[in-house]
């Protein structure tokens, strides 16, 4: 099983303030003949109003390393070949990559970046990891 992420118990926390329920941690997505793949979270809300359950695999990155466009391209690649497993496996599960919102608000921003998460359809979880709260949900 992978390492968490710095900021994992953060966005956790973040999600529970936010309504979340916690079902998984991780979600494990098993391969055939291939090793388990291990989203970070794995979480429902009801939505009264639609009376049905809501759910969703977070993907947590706090991109804390010397090279923030090579972690990007490393957590898209994740996120894609995550969101392909679940669309086989969980097809009602929503992925969500999230990001601390310092990282958001500096690199996100970029319209390069902004281009690639729209075409790549990866929707973020923007978080403020020192208040563990939820910044933003980006579609």
């Amino acid at each position: 099983m992978p390492a968490k992420d710095r900021f994992h118990e953060a966005v956790k926390v973040a999600l529970q303030k936010d309504g979340w329920t916690i079902t998984d941690d991780p979600l494990t997505i098993p391969i055939e003949r291939l090793s388990n793949l291990y989203i970070d979270l794995g979480a429902e809300k009801l939505l009264i109003a639609e009376r049905k359950g809501q759910k969703i695999a977070v993907e947590v990155k706090s991109f804390l390393g010397a090279s923030t466009l090579s972690e990007f391209h490393t957590a898209l690649g994740q996120c894609l070949n995550y969101r392909y497993a679940l669309e086989d496996t969980d097809p009602d599960r929503t992925l969500y990559l999230a990001v601390p919102v310092s990282i958001y608000d500096n690199f996100f921003v970029v319209p390069f970046i902004q281009s690639v998460i729209q075409r790549s359809q990866t929707r973020l979880i923007v978080y403020d990891p020192t208040t563990e709260e939820i910044r933003q949900w980006l579609t």
